[in-house]
């Protein structure tokens, strides 16, 4: 049986980082891939299915951290920030500063170059089917090569970077650190196209050629949004994500029997901007549907043996499922504790632990707040979001609750607004007591556990989101 220092199983934006900032520490790395490397990283059939959009943050940090420089085409388009629409249209929020549109499969190829480059041996066509225990703790794996036959590889350390489907995460022993199954509450099916069409201008509050657009809409997007974010070559990535729930209860209720890939096709018509369109056809890329996580990220990220970075781990954003930085910054931090693990020859959860500590430091610390008020979001029909999105917040505060901060919200300034109506009263309410969750939230993972801590510290931010959940429940119409 081979054996290496580290198998990085999965090769997308995470695993090919993780690959790259571990061998660059001397480690001797195996780098798996299921697919072809023509197709490096893709995701499914349907092809590389994601928004494509990457703050400028992220961008920055991957350059400052390991030196590796991204121009086009990698970068396809920058990009001035998001803008969150309210459903009548009438309200517009920023939500995150400047970014980037990628060419993702081109960014997956690139990625993955750079790690043979740094040193990590890549093999393709490899289907990893679990992970090889012994003694409580990973040392391997196990899978299929492209001849169908059983292929076990050992290491001294596992980077789990397979994805929401992860067979590795799935089969580990039940543990009281990483969850091995996520609920179908926390996910959201999502749907995109890339589309070349005709624009001579017009309305930008659907189509902006310098800013992503999220377009908040119960009706067309019940429990999640739409998306118009755009590309060059007048081109666009359109598409929604739905909330399962939510899609259940709006159907229901307005007597229809939509599902994602109908309200993807209604969510284009309704847009007056999107004329003489065609599917883009690059890459076989052009039209594809995934799931998504909305909730934080796993609360460790460690196993003995074993880490995960992005969607493996639950790493998207969970308000607007953005799901690229995050994994970025968690594969080149998991490259680099894996690289010093192996150098002090230590793999225990102890050495381990500093890659949750320095995960959270840098973006995870906000994600459970998010979390809570993504599910506060889920209990408002339209005619609340509207009226909220009018009255309860600046544009400030918005922008505040976007990148995790705790907004300092005036009830006398509000109520000075004159609110009007039981239901918007109670919105508010709800929106007061969302904050104050939030605000809790940030003060325990501001005080992010040791191990023997851990256990307790977990209970009490399942506590926390559970009273949230508990509250609120899906309410779209």
């Amino acid at each position: 049986m081979e054996e290496f220092d580290i198998i990085v199983a999965g090769a997308g934006m995470a695993g090919s980082l993780a690959a790259t900032a571990a061998a660059k520490k001397g480690a001797k790395v195996l780098l798996l891939d299921r697919n072809d490397q023509r197709e490096v990283g893709k995701k499914t059939n349907w092809g590389w299915v994601c928004g494509d959009a990457v703050a400028k943050s992220h961008i920055d940090f991957i350059e400052s951290e390991t030196g590796i420089k991204l121009s086009s085409p990698v970068l396809d388009l920058k990009v001035e920030g998001v803008q969150v629409l309210s459903p009548d249209m009438k309200n517009r929020f920023p939500f995150e500063g400047e970014g980037y549109s990628l060419d993702r499969p081109k960014a997956a190829a690139y990625f993955a170059g750079v790690a043979v480059k740094s040193g990590a041996e890549y093999r393709t066509h490899y289907e990893v089917e679990g992970p090889i225990v012994e003694e409580g703790r990973v040392v391997g794996i196990y899978g299929r090569d492209e001849k169908r036959e059983q292929i076990k590889i050992r290491a001294k350390l596992v980077i789990d970077t397979l994805g929401i489907a992860s067979m590795l995460r799935r089969k580990l022993p039940e543990n009281g650190y990483i969850e091995r199954t996520i609920s179908t509450d926390d996910i959201e099916s999502t749907g995109r196209y890339i589309m070349r069409f005709k624009h001579d201008g017009g309305d930008v509050n659907y189509y902006d050629p310098k800013n992503a657009l999220i377009h908040l809409n119960q009706v067309l997007a019940p429990g999640g949004y739409g998306w118009v974010f755009p590309k060059t070559g007048s081109r666009i990535n359109i598409g929604l994500g739905v909330e399962k729930k939510s899609l259940e209860i709006r159907n229901e209720k307005l007597g229809k029997k939509d599902t994602l890939h109908s309200l993807i096709d209604e969510y284009v018509k309704w847009n007056p901007e999107i004329k003489s369109f065609e599917i883009d056809p690059s890459d076989g890329n052009g039209k594809g549907y995934w799931s998504v996580t909305v909730k934080r990220q796993f609360d460790s990220l460690v196993f003995p043996g074993y880490m995960g970075a992005g969607d493996s781990m639950a790493m998207p954003n969970p308000i607007s499922a953005g799901g690229i930085g995050p994994a970025m910054v968690a594969g080149v931090i998991a490259g680099e504790v894996a690289g010093d693990a192996i150098a002090a020859k230590d793999t225990s959860l102890g050495f381990l632990w500093k890659y949750n500590v320095r995960y959270n430091e840098l973006y995870g610390k906000k994600t459970a707040a998010l979390e809570a008020f993504r599910v506060y979001l889920q209990s408002l029909n339209n005619d609340l979001l509207n009226y909220g999105m009018s009255h309860f917040l600046t544009k400030a505060e918005a922008e505040d609750i976007s990148y995790g901060r705790i907004p300092k919200l005036s009830i006398a300034n509000t109520f000075g607004k004159v609110l009007s109506g039981i239901s918007n009263i109670n919105a508010f309410r709800n929106l007061l007591f969302t904050v104050a969750k939030m605000k809790r939230m940030n003060e325990l993972y501001s005080r992010y556990p040791s191990t023997e801590e851990f256990g307790a510290w977990k209970k009490l931010i399942n506590t926390e989101m559970q009273e949230v959940r508990e509250r609120f429940r899906p309410n779209p119409i």
